[in-house]
């Protein structure tokens, strides 16, 4: 790690008061403002509109509302750096003074309140503040810095969307895709992982197929209620009696409609399976396992059709490049206090930043920076109650404090970026 162009760079956040500051207004507005996937045109406008007086190239409209911003600075590597900017329709619950009170209309058709019960908006501001760091101090780096913003990561195609819509034939092929995510852990803390970091998801909608009737005739109808709970009861036999203990997988029924009146037997019942896997044959053994036994079941109650199962959305596992990730974990021990950079656990949570360098065939690192009070977090651990102490990511509770996650996140993506861009000229 070239700590002199570290320095330089970063010396910002101590310098100038004002420059957090600004940020800090930047992620407010963007938490009381959210947007659903591929309904972002308020953040992109915001961000692009960053980016343009930072000195970049701006491309909008990539992949529907993604945005990237082209800083070109002599000869050098290519540094992808990426921030999710979707939020989710989830009713916001934190009574912060800059709380969410958004409301969208979701693909469904459905009125919905919209928050950042995620996190992105922190994303999108940690990455506007790299990338204006990074403008400002081009005498410290060589190369060129790709900034991209992308919408929709939450349903899983955002990235899809953007590769798909040309944006390596505008940026060109970068050396290395990075990126990050905020957690519930305590901020300040940054964690790394080589390998996979991150599950696949795939997730489906089941159709079940019965025969309606009165509620006081059942023998005349084919009642997909009972249908469905066979299934749902099971699908829960996969993990628990198809698996090997040492396999991971976590299935989840999280969807559940039939009927519309208590004296109607329904004709059909449909549910949404959700799936997540850290591994190829895992995966496909569980998939397999769910089409055998919806089929089985609706053969068995005599369904007059079989089942209708349409996929939802699909995420690949997230999986670090090991020698990319070695690079970026030394770089981080180096810049950051002894106690503060750590192991990441596997995360059951699914991304779809993997597919960005999948599609450009390069090396990529996603890392995780923690985002709640740091003794908050502490003594929750200590207490065994973190998982009921401390609201998770999409939780209507989820509120990241501002100081330190949001310097953490801008100075992570600058000392990563860093490590590959090369260094400044001499002369």
């Amino acid at each position: 790690m070239n700590t002199e162009s570290v320095a330089a760079v970063t010396a910002r956040l101590d310098s100038e008061p004002g420059f957090l500051a600004d940020l800090e207004a930047l992620y407010t507005d963007l938490h009381r403002h959210p947007e659903l996937g591929f309904a972002e045109t308020r953040t992109a406008r915001v961000l692009a509109d960053r980016l343009t007086s930072a000195g970049y190239e701006v491309h909008t409209g990539i992949g529907g509302t993604g945005v990237l911003g082209v800083l070109r600075n002599g000869e050098g590597p290519a540094v992808l750096l990426r921030a999710d900017i979707d939020a989710l329709p989830v009713e916001e619950r934190t009574g912060l003074p800059y709380a969410s009170t958004a409301r969208a209309v979701d693909a469904e058709g459905r009125d919905v309140a919209v928050m950042h019960a995620c996190g992105h908006d922190m994303h999108a501001t940690w990455l506007s503040g790299a990338a204006a760091l990074l403008a400002e101090s081009r005498e410290a780096w060589s190369g060129t810095v790709l900034a991209v913003f992308q919408p929709a990561e939450e349903g899983g195609s955002g990235a899809a969307a953007m590769v798909a819509d040309g944006l390596f034939d505008v940026a060109g092929t970068p050396d290395v895709v990075l990126g990050q995510h905020v957690t519930p852990g305590p901020a300040g803390w940054v964690l790394t992982r080589p390998g996979p970091l991150m599950a696949g998801t795939d997730a489906m909608r089941v159709t079940l197929h019965g025969r309606g009737g009165h509620g006081s005739r059942p023998e005349t109808t084919v009642d997909p209620v009972v249908l469905a709970a066979s299934v749902v009861q099971r699908l829960q036999t996969i993990v628990s009696r198809e698996l090997a203990a040492t396999d991971s997988a976590v299935l989840t029924v999280g969807s559940l409609h039939a009927g519309t009146a208590h004296n109607v037997i329904a004709d059909e019942a449909t549910m949404e399976i959700n799936v997540r896997t850290f591994d190829a044959a895992v995966r496909t053994r569980v998939l397999a396992a769910i089409e055998r036994i919806v089929k089985a079941e609706s053969e068995a109650s005599a369904a007059p059709a079989p089942p209708d199962i349409v996929e939802l959305a699909t995420f690949p596992v997230l999986a670090n490049d090991e020698q990319a990730t070695a690079r970026v974990r030394e770089a981080f021990t180096g810049h950051f206090p002894h106690g503060d950079v750590w192991d990441a656990p596997l995360v059951t949570g699914s991304e779809d930043f993997g597919e960005l360098a999948a599609a450009a065939q390069v090396p990529s690192v996603f890392w995780l920076v923690g985002g709640m009070d740091k003794r908050e977090v502490l003594e929750a651990m200590g207490a065994g109650r973190f998982e009921t102490d401390i609201p998770s990511n999409h939780s209507s509770l989820f509120a990241p404090v501002i100081h330190p996650t949001l310097r953490t996140g801008v100075e992570t993506l600058v000392v990563a970026a860093l490590e590959w861009l090369g260094s400044p000229p001499v002369g």
